[in-house]
C-alpha cells in the first residue's frame, strides 16, 4: 500500500516525520534510485526501494521494534543524542542493549522529572507538534513569592524578552515560605526554557524545575535517574485519537 515517504521514513524510527521532511526536501531521500524533493510523493515499501542518505530503508521497516520509555532525567543531563562540549547525555542513563532511542522534545540542562525516549517518529511528532496540544505539567519553586497579579499576567499570556508570545497557562500555588513559593504549571507549548523565562520576566528567578506530567503520563514512584517501558495502554492513551488526524 502506497503511503507518503515522510510516514514511511518515521514508521521505520529512522526521524520524526517533521524531521524526515526536512531530509525529503534538503535531498536525502531517493525512491527507485530517483531523488526526491517533494514532500506529497508516495511509495510502496513492498515493491519500491527507498533510501534515506544513502542506505535502503525497506528492511528497517520489516524489523523495526517500536521502544517506548519513561525517564526521570536527574539535573545535570542534556537532552540529545550528542554534544561537543561532552556533557552528560540522558542516553548514557539506559543499557546499551535498549537500542538507538531519541528524547521526545526536551528538558534543559538543569531541569528535572519525565521525559520520553523512543525509536517511533510518529509518537514524537504527535506529542511535539503544536497543533495537538500535549499538556506537560511542571512544578516549580522560585526566589521569593510573586504576587496574585503577576501570576494573573502569566496565566494570560505574556511576551516574552525575544518578543514571542505565550499561550495562557494554567498556574496553581502549591505552597510558600517566606522565601520561596512551589508552583504548578501547565502549558500546552515547548518554547525553549519556557517556565524560566516566564518567571524571569516577573522578578522570580527558578531555583528548581521538574517535569510531572506529559499528557495523561505520570509516574510518582519513578526515582530520579531511573526508567522504565511504557504499557501499550500509557502508548495509546498519549496518542488519544492521533490514529483519525494522521495524513495517510
Amino acid at each position: 500500500m502506497e503511503q507518503r515517504l515522510q510516514k514511511l521514513i518515521a514508521a521505520a524510527g529512522i526521524a520524526s516525520r517533521r524531521h524526515a521532511e526536512q531530509l525529503i526536501t534538503s535531498g536525502k531521500v531517493s525512491l527507485n534510485g530517483k531523488i526526491v524533493t517533494e514532500l506529497g510523493t508516495k511509495a510502496d515499501p513492498d515493491r519500491d526501494h527507498i533510501k534515506v542518505n544513502g542506505k535502503l530503508l525497506n528492511p528497517q521497516l520489516k524489523t523495526h521494534d517500536k521502544i517506548y520509555i519513561l525517564l526521570n532525567k536527574p539535573r545535570g543531563y542534556l537532552s540529545s543524542l550528542a554534544d561537543p562540549e561532552g556533557r552528560p547525555l540522558v542516553t548514557e542513563l539506559l543499557p546499551q542493549s535498549v537500542g538507538r532511542v531519541h528524547p521526545v522534545g526536551r528538558l534543559d540542562f538543569n531541569t528535572e522529572g519525565l521525559l520520553i525516549l523512543t525509536n517511533d517518529g510518529e509518537l514524537t511528532n504527535y506529542i511535539t507538534s503544536a497543533r495537538n496540544r500535549v499538556a506537560k505539567v511542571y512544578e516549580v519553586k522560585v526566589k521569593g513569592v510573586p504576587t496574585e497579579a503577576s501570576i494573573a499576567r502569566l496565566r494570560r499570556g505574556v511576551t516574552l524578552k525575544d518578543g514571542t508570545r505565550t499561550a495562557p497557562a494554567k498556574i496553581k500555588l502549591l505552597h510558600q515560605t517566606d522565601a520561596n513559593a512551589w508552583f504548578e504549571v501547565l502549558l500546552h507549548q515547548g518554547r525553549n526554557q519556557q517556565v524560566r523565562r516566564m518567571f524571569d520576566l516577573i522578578g522570580h528567578s527558578v531555583l528548581k524545575l521538574r517535569r510531572v506530567r506529559i499528557g495523561s503520563l505520570t509516574d510518582d514512584y519513578l526515582k530520579p535517574g531511573h526508567w522504565r517501558l511504557l504499557t501499550n495502554a500509557e502508548v495509546k492513551r498519549l496518542m488519544g485519537n492521533s490514529s483519525k488526524k494522521r495524513a495517510d
